[in-house]
C-alpha cells in the first residue's frame, strides 16, 4: 500500500457527506486546507506529538492511541476556552500495518465525532512511530483564557480527579496491582483522556488564567505563576482540599496517591484561577456539568517560593517534585 492509498483508505474524512462547516472552504485533497475567516472570532492553534517509547509503549492499543492523540490536543483548546474546528494529522510509521491503521483511525475519528473536530489534512512518512496532530479551534475575540491572567487573591481550582493517569501507568508497569478497585478507571484515564471542552467554554469571562494538566499539577501551576505580571505571586495549596480520597478509595497507597495527584501528569484536567466572588458560580457549574471541581488553594503576593503546601496540621512545606520535564536529567 503506497502513501496515497493509505491516506485514502484509512483517513478519508468520514464526515465528508455532511454539510461543510462555515469555517471550512477546502479540506483534504489539495496541497493545503483553506479556512474562512469570520468576523468576531479568533483562531486557536495547538500542536502535540506522541512518540513511541516516550509517550506510549510499543504494543499499546492503537484505537486508544488514536483517541488520545487527538484528545490531548483538544485539551489545549479547552484550556483556552475554545471550540474545536479542524485538525491536521502527521503520521510517522515503521510500516503500513493495515490492522494497526484501522484501529488507530477508529479511535481517532471516534474522538473527532464526539467533539466536533474535522480532519482537514496532514502528512505520512516512514520512520520510528510518532503521531503529531495540529488542532484548530475558535473563540470569540478577546475571550480566550490565557495563562498570564493570574491575580493576587485568586482561588486555585482543578477539574476532575488528577492523579488517575499516573496510577494507571503504575498499573501498566506492574508497580500497582491490576486487581485494585480503581485500576480499571485509572487505566481508562491514561488511555482515553476526556478533554474538558464544555468546562473550558463555560469558564470564559469567569476564570482569570487556565491551562491543562499534562506535566503534573504543581509543574503546570508553576507555569501559570511564571506567566503572571509583577508582583511575584505564590500559590498556597491546601493538602486537605486536594481530591485525594477517590484515589485512596480505589486502592492507591496514600503517599503514592498524593505524588500521583501533585506531580504525575497526563491528566488533561483544567487548572485555573478565579476570583473568590466566583466560587458559587463555579460550584454550580460543576454540578451542571456533573464534573468535580476542587478549590485547592489561593494566590498570594509574598516573598515565599512559587508554590507552598499547607499540610493538614498547618505546617508549610515545599514540594520535592513539581512534575515531568522531557529534558530533565
Amino acid at each position: 500500500m503506497n502513501e496515497f492509498a493509505l491516506i485514502e483508505h484509512f483517513f478519508a474524512d468520514p464526515a465528508a457527506h455532511e454539510p461543510t462547516p462555515p469555517w471550512l472552504r477546502l479540506g483534504i485533497g489539495d496541497d493545503a486546507a483553506l479556512l474562512v475567516e469570520e468576523s468576531g472570532w479568533e483562531t486557536v492553534i495547538t500542536c502535540d506529538t506522541l512518540v513511541e517509547g516516550r509517550h506510549f509503549l510499543a504494543g499499546t492499543d492503537p484505537e486508544a492511541l488514536g483517541w488520545k492523540a487527538l484528545a490531548v490536543n483538544l485539551s489545549d483548546l479547552a484550556a483556552m476556552g475554545a471550540v474545536p474546528t479542524g485538525f491536521l494529522l502527521a503520521l510517522t510509521l515503521p510500516e503500513a500495518d493495515e490492522a494497526w491503521l484501522t484501529a488507530f483511525a477508529r479511535g481517532l475519528f471516534a474522538c473527532a465525532r464526539r467533539h466536533g473536530a474535522r480532519l482537514i489534512g496532514g502528512d505520512t512518512t516512514r520512520g520510528p512511530r510518532a503521531l503529531t496532530i495540529t488542532a484548530l479551534g475558535r473563540v470569540p475575540a478577546g475571550e480566550a483564557i490565557l495563562r498570564s491572567g493570574v491575580r493576587e487573591g485568586d482561588d486555585v481550582w482543578v477539574s476532575g480527579r488528577p492523579g488517575r493517569a499516573a496510577l494507571g501507568l503504575a498499573v501498566r508497569f506492574g508497580e500497582l496491582s491490576p486487581n485494585l478497585p480503581g485500576a480499571g478507571e485509572w487505566l481508562a484515564a491514561l488511555d482515553r483522556p476526556e478533554p474538558r471542552l464544555a468546562l473550558g467554554r463555560r469558564l470564559r469571562r469567569l476564570a482569570h488564567a487556565m491551562l491543562d494538566v499534562s506535566d503534573g499539577l504543581l509543574g503546570d501551576l508553576r507555569h501559570l505563576l511564571e506567566r503572571s505580571a509583577p508582583p511575584l505571586l505564590t500559590a498556597e495549596i491546601e493538602v486537605a482540599r486536594l481530591p485525594l480520597a477517590p484515589l485512596i478509595a480505589g486502592g492507591a497507597p496514600p503517599e503514592r496517591a498524593r505524588t500521583a495527584l501533585l506531580a504525575g501528569g497526563d491528566d488533561y484536567e483544567l487548572l485555573f484561577t478565579a476570583a473568590p466572588e466566583s466560587r458559587d458560580r463555579i460550584i454550580l457549574l460543576g454540578k451542571e456539568l456533573d464534573l468535580p471541581l476542587s478549590r485547592i488553594g489561593r494566590i498570594v503576593s509574598t516573598e515565599q517560593p512559587p508554590i507552598v503546601l499547607i499540610e493538614p496540621d498547618g505546617r508549610r512545606t515545599l514540594p520535592e517534585v513539581l512534575g515531568y520535564d522531557h529534558f530533565r536529567p
